[in-house]
């Protein structure tokens, strides 16, 4: 018999001896939010001093996050217009990105709705006492992710577990959608041989690496102001870390992808937006969002 310490559920030392335990990224929570203007720097706070930590990191097979902002001048570079799951596309001024194991989502997932029904009924989902999440922020699109794959620039960059280690100079996130008759399946297999080495591996390139993921609808029993997306699985999501500030390179790099997408056949562009990676623990960028 094993012995545990008294008083602590023994499930905590059965858990962890079963099931897959590689350090791989598996899976993501990705989460894109609006917050309200009138308490945008109570919600920074809110956020990154307790709702990151009790609401994400603290959680069984999550091992690294990293949260990013877009400032004005970023939030002007966004397009098409024509964005289904992004109006307005200033919308979303917060995006945070979570890796989780191999084979563990499905663990994660169910640990992440417990506990965010208890810190809700405490009080704690909430960046106001009594307040409602509703209005105090809305949802663009959060999902939880499984890892479809790299595409590196070169040996020399750190590899995906590491991403969001080391916050790099700017994030810049895609959402493609498949075409009617096309599947994601073929839609990723696209981007993966043909899109994406021309942006990420061309000389010169300031993509460091591009990675690939594919949104899991939400779950019937999601928390109520999580806003669901129709479609979703006919979406792969692109996260390009870059070594520069999104500003310096868009023109040079990112336009354009609107119609390189549509000329692949399969897919379309549905939006392509910049971020700058936020300082952590400070209230750095809340003064210029609005």
């Amino acid at each position: 018999m094993t012995e545990t310490t008294a008083g602590v559920d023994p499930a905590y030392r059965a858990l962890p001896t079963v099931g897959p335990y590689a350090p791989d990224l598996g899976s993501a929570l990705i989460t894109w939010v609006e917050p309200n203007k009138a308490n945008v720097v109570e919600y920074n706070r809110w956020y990154e001093d307790d709702h990151m930590i009790t609401g994400a990191m603290s959680m069984p097979w999550m091992f690294a996050c990293r949260r990013f902002v877009a400032p004005l001048a970023l939030q002007a570079l966004r397009y098409p217009a024509t964005s289904r799951v992004v109006q307005p596309l200033s919308n979303g001024k917060y995006i945070g990105l979570y890796w989780v194991n191999g084979g563990r989502l499905d663990d994660h997932e169910q640990w992440s709705l417990g506990t965010n029904y208890r810190l809700h009924a405490d009080g704690r989902g909430v960046c106001t006492p009594g307040g409602d999440p509703t209005v105090e922020r809305s949802h663009v699109i959060t999902n939880f992710n499984d890892y479809l794959g790299p595409v590196y620039r070169d040996p020399s960059v750190p590899a995906d577990v590491h991403a969001l280690m080391d916050p790099p100079g700017g994030l810049v996130v895609e959402l493609i959608e498949a075409t009617a008759g096309n599947s994601r399946a073929d839609l990723d297999a696209w981007i993966a041989a043909e899109y994406l080495p021309g942006i990420v591996q061309r000389a010169g390139s300031p993509v460091m690496q591009a990675l690939r993921f594919a949104p899991r609808p939400l779950p019937g029993d999601k928390l109520s102001h999580v806003r669901s997306v129709d479609d979703v699985d006919r979406i792969v999501t692109v996260l390009y870390f870059c070594d520069r500030d999104p500003r310096d390179i868009w023109s040079s790099t990112f336009e354009g992808h609107d119609t390189l997408v549509a000329a692949g056949g399969v897919g379309r562009l549905d939006v392509c937006v910049p971020f700058l990676p936020t300082k952590h623990g400070t209230n750095a960028y809340t003064d210029d969002l609005f």
